[in-house]
């Protein structure tokens, strides 16, 4: 298995400190789609060791943004549910965090989740919410504005992984250009 960690060309047009750290991750992302890696790695069983760390590492950060929605839109009555790192019926593997409460256990609807799956017959595994599709936007004033910036980034980011699906990583020039062919930003952006 290859240190995913290590700079493709296409990481290179950009400096770490100035890419957003979830446009690194999409840069990645295209990476392995042109090179049909993940993270380095070329075979089923290192993809899927890859995946096993990675559900590790966000276990913690899937956690935190439920236990979030617990504390303050659910009052504590909430109860969230992890069932680990576990083979679906199709022998893909996956892993969710689901946030179930009394009023939605009433009301018959699914539960808040997360979910971490790379399935049997995918490239890399992915991250996915249950119902996501439209986003509130309740907004009036700029500090309300300005507390949507991460939900605007998860959307934009989500958004061009699907147009990448839809296509294919070449409709992204940061995948496709050497660093050296990548124009310089122009200072009013």
């Amino acid at each position: 298995m290859n240190d995913p960690r290590q700079q493709s060309p296409s990481q290179l047009v950009t400096s770490p400190s100035s890419t957003p750290g979830h446009l690194t991750a999409l840069i990645r992302h295209f990476d392995d789609l042109r090179d049909n890696t993940h993270g380095g790695s070329v075979s089923r069983h290192d993809k899927e060791a890859q995946f096993a760390s990675a559900v590790e590492l966000v276990a913690p950060v899937a956690r935190q943004a439920l236990d979030e929605v617990n504390t303050h839109l659910l009052l504590d009555t909430g109860q969230v549910v992890v069932t680990g790192l576990q083979r679906d019926a199709e022998g893909g593997l996956m892993a969710s965090w689901d946030l179930a409460w009394p009023e939605q256990r009433a009301a018959g609807v699914a539960p808040v989740r997360l979910l971490a799956y790379y399935g049997i017959g995918f490239h890399h595994p992915h991250l996915r919410g249950a119902t996501v599709g439209d986003w509130p936007l309740n907004v009036f004033t700029s500090d309300d504005a300005t507390d949507q910036l991460p939900i605007m980034r998860a959307i934009v980011a989500a958004d061009v992984h699907n147009l990448v699906f839809q296509a294919d990583y070449r409709i992204i020039p940061a995948v496709m250009r050497p660093p050296s062919a990548t124009p310089p930003r122009s200072a009013t952006h």
